[in-house]
């Protein structure tokens, strides 16, 4: 199958690994076209421009940054084949993934929503999350392709693009409201004289032991910079969730501060666990 990637980011490469290893003929583009270049060292073609990289495709790929992107490569007049299906990858609001398919239908183009759950380890392993929404048929045509970096559990078909969007929206604000609450456990335990290790192991078997036993090595060792999941990835997506929502998110807004926090201290492409770098450290004991 012809496909063209557009977006090689951390998580695109990692999904254009899977495509070449499994016999397709890749086309790849980046705005900065140095990201390409280990795709195009396991077999690649680099194209110069979108356009150049659509051109015959059997499926368009998108895996951009957010749903601006999507509109500045995509939607603003990206000649996509007209048997071609569309496969966005990115992590888009449901107001945006509805958006999309409606500029596909007025376009002539089929649409398929596909996020992934997870980060860099598990997409490498074959074990990522994926929510596939858009036409049966058209589905049809993706999904062999989302089951090369899918858990074959956790490999769904919903009912449409926009509730593909929603369910990846719920999954990172499971990862964000957890990750927030392991650094407000780290805070507490600090201002009690407990160190970090010392949070970690009494966490353990608690509702945030799931993600203490995810970060806490990165948090311990310090290794922010070995990022699977960066800070600003999840900061975009925490604003997607705000506007998608009149109500109130006040968990997902905290998370949300403690991310620009780290932003505006030039840690946005480290590791979302660097929310919890401030904890670090001794502090006396209370009382």
């Amino acid at each position: 199958m012809k496909i063209a990637l557009l977006g090689v980011g951390r998580m695109g490469h990692e999904l254009g690994v899977h495509l070449l290893a499994a016999g397709h003929e890749l086309t790849a583009w980046n705005r900065t076209p140095a990201a390409v270049e280990r795709l195009r060292d396991a077999g690649a073609t680099q194209a110069d421009s979108p356009e150049d990289a659509v051109r015959d495709a059997d499926v368009v790929m998108t895996v951009l940054f957010g749903p601006d992107t999507v509109r500045e490569v995509v939607l603003s007049g990206l000649e996509i084949p007209a048997e071609a299906v569309w496969f966005d990858v990115t992590t888009v609001s449901p107001e945006d993934a509805r958006e999309f398919a409606d500029y596909a239908v007025a376009a002539g183009v089929r649409y398929v929503h596909g996020p992934v759950v997870g980060s860099l380890a598990p997409a490498r392993a074959g074990r990522l999350g994926v929510l596939l929404g858009g036409a049966p048929e058209d589905v049809d045509v993706v999904e062999p392709l989302a089951a090369l970096w899918a858990d074959a559990e956790r490999l769904r078909r919903v009912a449409t693009p926009s509730d593909a969007a929603t369910g990846k929206l719920l999954a990172n604000l499971a990862l964000g409201v957890t990750l927030q609450g392991l650094v407000e456990a780290l805070r507490l335990g600090r201002a009690n004289g407990v160190d970090a290790a010392g949070v970690l192991d009494l966490l353990e078997g608690t509702g945030l032991g799931v993600i203490a036993g995810m970060k806490g090595p990165v948090i311990t060792g310090g290794t922010f910079g070995d990022t699977q999941f960066s800070a600003d990835l999840l900061a975009k997506d925490a604003r997607l969730m705000l506007r998608s929502t009149p109500d109130p998110l006040p968990a997902v807004t905290a998370v949300l501060q403690s991310l620009t926090d780290a932003q505006r201290a030039g840690s946005g492409d480290d590791d979302i666990a660097v929310i919890a770098k401030p904890e670090l450290g001794p502090r006396p004991r209370n009382g």
